[in-house]
């Protein structure tokens, strides 16, 4: 386990700082995800980590943008130090969705493919066990 995840954890409030999973319900810790990855420069800062979950991490591997799909420009991803999650991100919880409202926010969604089947089942469970949103 990495030597910052208590404290990575804490500060995320333990979820995914990217698709906001909740990280009791999965019984193991969440990665501590390098923001900039180091394979780009990345350092192993407080300020360049993250909490994420397994989906998010493995899906943004090395990347630092995605396509936003309305204008197809490419964009930064969301960076979870500097950018405000609301500001980017809303809960569809009709519909067990995490929808993009920014072009970076859209583009993480469909770069970390935020809203697989397999999320979206899974954030049914949490809605109805009241640990997501």
């Amino acid at each position: 386990m990495n030597p910052r995840y208590p404290f990575v954890s804490q500060r995320a409030k333990n979820r995914c700082e990217y698709c906001h999973a909740p990280e009791r319900v999965f019984g193991f810790p969440f990665d501590v995800e390098h923001i900039v990855p180091k394979c780009r420069g990345g350092t192993n800062d407080d300020s360049n980590l993250a909490l994420s979950c397994s989906s998010c991490n493995t899906f943004k591997a090395g990347h630092l943008v995605g396509v936003d799909p309305l204008s197809m420009q490419d964009v930064d991803l969301f960076h979870p130090r500097t950018d405000e999650w609301t500001e980017h991100f809303a809960v569809d919880a009709e519909h067990a969705t995490v929808n993009g409202l920014t072009p970076t926010g859209r583009a993480t969604v469909e770069r970390l493919q935020m809203n697989s089947a397999r999320l979206a089942a899974a954030r049914w469970d949490w809605i109805a066990m009241g640990r997501f949103p």
